[in-house]
């Protein structure tokens, strides 16, 4: 379905520039109460740190207000919290201010149903189509009210806990937890500090133009220097919204979403667990396919995208799935992708087996991949380029089956992205930078 607005994850975009203007935010609230809550019934909002998201909130407020819808106003916490307590409160549907990973300047608006899930494209299109219409206001008597529950951010505190079997202690261990300056800041250490570790808390001091700056899962840096430093166990790195994870383990390296995917499905294979297929994209790697094939772990992919993995794994019956980025599914516990829950789980099998995390990802073995990034002013379908199709076909001819090749749009930010994976990583360097010379080229005349 044609959507001119929503993209993979909500409504994304710079703020002060369409559509992330107060008057378009305000015009979607209306429409999107029509569609989600024509007779009425509450809404909850959860944000990240941005400064943009104190405006942003203002206006979602005031749009549902006036659509005689009730809001709840829970202030800084992450997008799976917002998912879970939208539940909680029986809500009709959650909004969620956010620009994810990206830098402060960002930002976007994310819709979760009463359940806790992402809408369906029909509900995303039915929207769009009602902001044709004039605002709503409705008479006084109609109007909906707005209050604060910031205080039941322990409730999903609690859920987060309450996800690692019984009795589950993390006392004697010592962890860093950068929080990115963002919507995890409050509840990522508190969730820790109830379970006894020992924190030391990196990127939890937002100022509104700091998140992801430096730090967090698309920066850990910081966090591979700090984990040895203080000899710590292990190192949690949430994005800007907490839906994404990367760990760091006691050495200083690097724990990305293919390796934590690894952990957890060979540990519920062996613990007889698993259910259901392991779901990951197109940029998984191959890496992880083919050791989850030598355990007998059967693996799918999807196209990039956490609703397309979603998709995937409801499609196959599976509970466990996630992209190389750190966004993992693990659908027995949570709707969408948890940084927390998930981060939680490996914990507790490190705790469960008395191994490092060093010593839990020792058997997976990644095969060296490059990326590439190319920055558009106008986003295209680069394989719709003939120039581009044919750069393409002649690298995948000179792998040779030895790698893959995957070439593709971000749906998120106007980039056209390339990975190149061999067992070669000089090779898979060349070829990445040679396939780029060609992609710029065509950006340049589209």
């Amino acid at each position: 379905m044609s959507r001119k607005y929503f993209g993979t994850d909500g409504v994304r975009g710079r703020v002060g520039q369409p559509p992330l203007t107060v008057d378009f935010v305000l015009r979607l609230a209306s429409a999107a109460a029509r569609v989600l809550a024509p007779e009425g019934g509450s809404v909850l909002i959860g944000k990240d740190t941005r400064l943009s998201g104190y405006m942003f909130e203002a206006a979602l407020e005031a749009g549902f207000v006036a659509a005689g819808v009730d809001v709840m106003l829970i202030g800084p916490l992450p997008t799976p919290g917002v998912a879970h307590m939208t539940r909680h409160f029986g809500c009709k549907f959650g909004v969620v201010i956010s620009g994810s990973h990206n830098p402060y300047h960002d930002n976007g608006i994310k819709f979760f149903d009463g359940a806790g899930g992402k809408l369906s494209d029909e509900e995303e299109v039915r929207i769009e189509a009602e902001l044709e219409n004039l605002l709503i206001t409705r008479e006084s008597k109609e109007l909906g009210r707005a209050t604060r529950v910031d205080k039941a951010r322990k409730v999903y505190q609690e859920f987060c806990i309450s996800t690692m079997a019984p009795g589950t202690s993390l006392a004697g261990m010592k962890i860093v937890i950068d929080c990115a300056h963002g919507a995890g800041y409050k509840v990522g250490p508190r969730i820790l500090a109830d379970l006894g570790a020992e924190i030391v808390p990196l990127g939890c001091s937002p100022n509104g133009r700091n998140i992801n700056q430096h730090c967090g899962s698309t920066a850990p840096e910081l966090l591979q220097l700090t984990v040895p430093g203080v000899r710590a166990q292990v190192g949690i790195a949430l994005d800007g919204d907490g839906d994404r994870l990367v760990m760091v383990d006691h050495l200083g390296r690097k724990v990305d979403g293919d390796q934590l995917l690894y952990v957890i499905a060979t540990h519920r294979h062996a613990t007889g667990r698993l259910r259901g297929p392991v779901v990951g994209t197109l940029m998984t790697n191959y890496g992880l396919e083919r050791a989850l094939s030598d355990r007998g772990i059967e693996f799918h992919r999807a196209q990039v995208g956490d609703r397309y993995v979603l998709a995937k794994l409801r499609e196959t019956g599976g509970v466990l799935g996630g992209e190389t980025s750190g966004h993992l599914l693990t659908l027995d516990y949570a709707t969408t992708g948890d940084a927390m829950v998930v981060a939680l789980q490996v914990l507790s099998i490190m705790r469960e087996t008395c191994k490092t995390l060093a010593e839990l990802t020792a058997e997976l073995t990644l095969l060296p991949q490059t990326m590439v990034n190319i920055k558009v002013s106008l986003r295209f379908d680069p394989l719709a380029v003939t120039a581009v199709r044919d750069a393409m076909r002649s690298v995948e001819q000179r792998l040779a089956g030895r790698g893959r090749v995957v070439l593709r749009g971000s749906g998120t930010e106007p980039l056209i992205r390339i990975m190149i994976e061999s067992e070669d990583g000089a090779e898979a360097k060349v070829l990445a930078n040679e396939l780029a010379e060609v992609v710029r080229a065509a950006a340049a005349q589209s």
